[in-house]
């Protein structure tokens, strides 16, 4: 069985927010940090070189393939902003019709910035995707 690429690290993520190059996406990581900080009471965490993530669940595959991934996370890529864990929740679907200026894809939300969506609804998806991640999944 291959390792997973993508694992905690002890990399620094204010290290990692300071280094984004565009302005707008580097201010945008700080307040997505403030704002998953808040909405799930974890510290964040680095996993892999990109992804700063906040909680963590063991997953486990029908094929046997398993591992540890972020509850919640994003990643300030250069296109958009990833977000990670909030698609699946029992809310999400209503919340995400609230939310403003996105798309999604493969299982992640993406925002061109934060200041194209309203980030009560945000707050609330972050809650409701880590809620959901570390109570529902646990239960099985």
């Amino acid at each position: 069985m291959t390792e997973n690429k993508t694992q905690a690290t002890g990399a620094s993520v204010e290290d990692f927010l300071a280094a984004v190059e565009h302005p707008v996406r580097r201010q945008d990581g700080y307040r997505l940090l403030d704002l998953m900080t808040g909405a799930t009471g974890q510290q964040a965490q680095m996993w892999g070189p990109t992804i700063v993530g906040f909680g963590r669940y063991h997953y486990r595959y029908e094929s046997g393939r398993e591992g540890d991934a972020p509850a919640v996370g994003f990643s300030t890529r250069k296109a958009s902003l990833s977000l990670y864990g909030l698609t699946y929740g029992p809310d999400s679907a209503q919340l995400l019709g609230r939310l403003g200026k996105h798309r999604t894809g493969a299982g992640c939300l993406y925002v061109n910035k934060l200041d194209d969506v309203d980030e009560a609804v945000l707050t609330e998806l972050v809650r409701v995707g880590y809620g959901h991640v570390t109570t529902l999944l646990h239960q099985g």
